[in-house]
């Protein structure tokens, strides 16, 4: 472990990651060799190096206080099968245990079959964190993923925020009403520019539904 916190923070040093607009990822600018994007959230990048399969690094970009909540909050969920674990947190950078798969968003884009019982999985892992004295928030289908045919969270940095997020219920409504009678049946591949345009008009929902509702207030 030691020799790859080193390793950590030398990309730390040398890495860029720019944040061009708050409601989108963050973007890196130059990825050292051997280093490898793994995925790019709003807050932060993570990156993998091939020679420890087994860890990765979470690199924030944007809003870094965040990484200490984020920490404190692997630190309540403590080893749970439905989530990652955190080895190792430094200045803008945490060292997360790699969990292997893929998520619930390319399973759409790729034609590939959600099974319920991953559904399932997150239910708990959400319950489990509720328990712990949390506040789920944030879930998605770029947050969710499918390893060994189980369902995991593999991104828990708002879950210290103290406010309601619709987003796995509505994702949840979404995989009964609409994707199980249908692609579930019927695998297909959805352009990611669709999924795209799917997820920016669920954003501008959820803000024209907040300003309907302070305006009845």
């Amino acid at each position: 472990m030691e020799q790859f916190i080193q390793l950590a923070r030398q990309l730390n040093r040398e890495i860029m990651i720019e944040s061009r607009n708050p409601f989108d990822p963050v973007c890196p600018v130059n990825t050292p060799f051997p280093w490898r994007i793994l995925g790019c959230g709003n807050y932060a990048a993570v990156f993998y190096h091939p020679d420890y399969p087994s860890y990765v690094v979470k690199i924030y970009g944007r809003e870094e206080h965040g990484l200490l909540e984020e920490k404190k909050v692997y630190e309540r969920l403590g080893e749970h099968p439905g989530y990652s674990v955190c080895f190792y947190t430094e200045g803008r950078f945490l060292i997360l245990k790699r969990i292997e798969g893929i998520t619930l968003y390319d399973c759409v884009h790729k034609g590939i079959k959600i099974p319920e019982s991953v559904i399932h999985d997150i239910d708990d892992a959400l319950c489990y964190a509720k328990k712990k004295g949390l506040f789920p928030n944030d879930v998605h289908g770029k947050n969710v993923m499918i390893s060994n045919h189980k369902g995991i969270i593999v991104d828990v940095s708002d879950f210290y925020k103290k406010e309601p997020c619709r987003k796995w219920k509505d994702l949840r409504k979404a995989y009964y009403k609409i994707y199980k009678p249908t692609l579930y049946r019927v695998p297909i591949r959805i352009p990611y520019f669709v999924l795209n345009g799917i997820r920016i008009g669920y954003r501008y929902y959820q803000k024209l539904k907040i300003s309907i509702n302070k305006g009845k207030k």
